[in-house]
């Protein structure tokens, strides 16, 4: 979805490595990495947070590769889940920014082009998850998310 709204074309061999075994290197044990994964969602890390710092700190290069179940999986198992999915709430709030800033600079024409671009995103992912992770009845509000991200 990143170029979604730019001229420019997709990565090319941007896969992550096909390996089916745990990496000899690693020493962390399955239970230790769910049990990490769990203390830093208690401390208010993200999903995605959470993976960037098991791979640089901890070197765990795939979650899933050691404990055969995702970040996300781990997390809903222990009732830890947020309500609305991350890389929503995360376009969420730059519209908000967005919509702060075009209120005390109503001339800037470019913020406004892209406003309309991350509301798209926006609703595209809402169509996504729609009756998965959202109420079946969920619609995005330019005005309701102001209180959402708060």
């Amino acid at each position: 979805m990143a170029r979604m709204h730019s001229r420019k074309r997709g990565r090319s061999k941007s896969h992550k490595p096909r390996h089916t075994q745990t990496p000899i290197w690693v020493e962390t044990s399955k239970e230790d990495l769910e049990k990490l994964v769990v203390q830093m969602s208690k401390e208010g890390k993200r999903e995605a947070e959470i993976g960037l710092i098991l791979r640089d700190n901890h070197g765990i290069p795939s979650v899933k590769m050691i404990t055969g179940k995702t970040i996300l999986a781990i997390l809903k198992d222990n009732h830890l889940q947020s309500e609305y999915p991350s890389d929503l709430l995360d376009l969420i709030k730059r519209a908000v920014r967005m919509r702060k800033h075009l209120a005390s600079n109503k001339k800037d024409v470019h913020n406004r082009v892209k406003l309309g671009h991350v509301e798209s995103k926006i609703k595209r992912l809402v169509r996504f998850y729609r009756g998965k992770r959202l109420p079946a009845n969920w619609k995005y509000d330019p005005e309701a998310a102001i209180l959402l991200v708060k």
